[in-house]
């Protein structure tokens, strides 16, 4: 009888799940060092020094990574470079491994040449193995020796030489005449070279104390140069995209050069008719204002015009204005009357009556 999952006994169940997650856990972590789906094939190889190589450094062959450096260990007198190879990767048995620089910040990288007929087995011999030359030691070895150095004591045994030589034939004689020159020009120099000496040995401690902030700066140049890498296709694109709207756009004017010949004449008549009109057009633009104001005034009360008319019927004569013309006639308190029957004060502007010119006068 079968029991439902719901009814088993969670103990078990949990101790293997926590197995099961426990050995993929391990499993992932040593996936390398799997025998199937490992990364590759394991050797070793003797070398005098480690030459500054470090554990995770590049296994290269013909400048092809292929591989890395998994460790280093001392062996006696000599350091056991220990680095796994990709498989499909064939190293004979008389391969040699050579540890090259990689920058001149101290990165460096393991080179093999594959030789032999059969396949590779056991530890690549020291005989078989080289290292670099590293420049900074070079630089302060130098110094050292040229502090040591005797200028003078150089000088006079040049001469010596050369007084050795002096019956010596023409050719000779003026070899040894310009090494005489040459240490004359040494022992002049000797302070120059202590300081140049000096500088080297500073420039070399600087290098030497700055090697991480260089190796950083090397690092932002990668992702740098890694960020345009991966943004080329795309600009790529960008290019391709651009000519081929360019050519549509020539070919789109190509093909309807007929019609755009007459809107473009047309466009400049009208352009032409504006510029000729100018005058009345900002004439427009100053009435239209008032016009828009008074109008706003006559519809903003509501759904209907409010709006009078002056003079639509005739005045009576009863009360029409007799004598004094145009100007009116004088009035009670000093007032005088207008045209319209409307008194004005004494000294009021007239009101300004409309003209064939000027049908608006109220109007700026």
């Amino acid at each position: 009888m079968r029991v439902p999952f719901r009814e088993r006994n969670p103990v078990p169940i949990g101790l293997v799940s926590f197995t099961v997650i426990a050995v993929l856990m391990l499993a992932a972590y040593f996936i390398e060092d799997l025998p199937v789906i490992g990364g590759g094939t394991t050797y070793t190889a003797r070398f005098a020094e480690a030459a500054g190589l470090r554990s995770g450094e590049e296994v290269r062959v013909a400048g092809v990574r292929v591989g890395e450096v998994t460790s280093l260990e001392l062996a006696g007198d000599n350091v056991r470079v220990t680095f796994r190879v990709d498989d499909g990767v064939r190293l004979g048995d008389l391969t040699r491994a050579d540890i090259k620089i990689k920058t001149v910040l101290g990165a460096h990288y393991l080179a093999l040449t594959p030789r032999g007929e059969r396949p590779l087995r056991g530890e690549i011999p020291i005989s078989r193995t080289g290292v670099p030359y590293n420049v900074v030691p070079a630089i302060s070895d130098l110094s050292g020796h040229i502090d040591q150095l005797d200028t003078q004591q150089m000088a006079r045994s040049l001469q010596v030489l050369a007084d050795t030589f002096e019956n010596s034939p023409e050719e000779v004689r003026a070899s040894l005449q310009g090494l005489r020159r040459l240490s004359e020009t040494i022992s002049s120099r000797d302070a120059e070279l202590h300081e140049l000496a000096d500088r080297a040995r500073s420039v070399s401690d600087l290098l030497a104390d700055r090697n991480a902030d260089f190796a950083r700066l090397v690092e932002d140049s990668n992702r740098i140069l890694a960020a345009v890498q991966a943004r080329r296709e795309v600009i790529h694109q960008l290019l391709i995209r651009t000519v081929r709207l360019s050519q549509q756009v020539n070919a789109l004017i190509a093909e309807n050069q007929a019609e755009l010949a007459p809107m473009l004449d047309n466009l400049r008549q009208v352009n032409e008719v504006l510029l000729r009109n100018q005058q009345n057009l900002d004439r427009i633009l100053q009435l239209y204002g008032p016009f828009v104001r008074q109008f706003a005034d006559a519809t903003g009360s509501g759904r209907w015009f409010d709006a009078y008319i002056q003079n639509l019927l005739p005045m009576p004569a009863s009360i029409q204005p007799s004598g004094g013309g145009e100007g009116g006639r004088p009035g009670q308190n000093g007032t005088t009357t207008g045209p319209a029957g409307r008194s004005q004060q004494p000294g009021a502007p007239a009101t300004p009556r409309p003209t064939p010119d000027n049908p608006l006068p109220f109007l700026p």
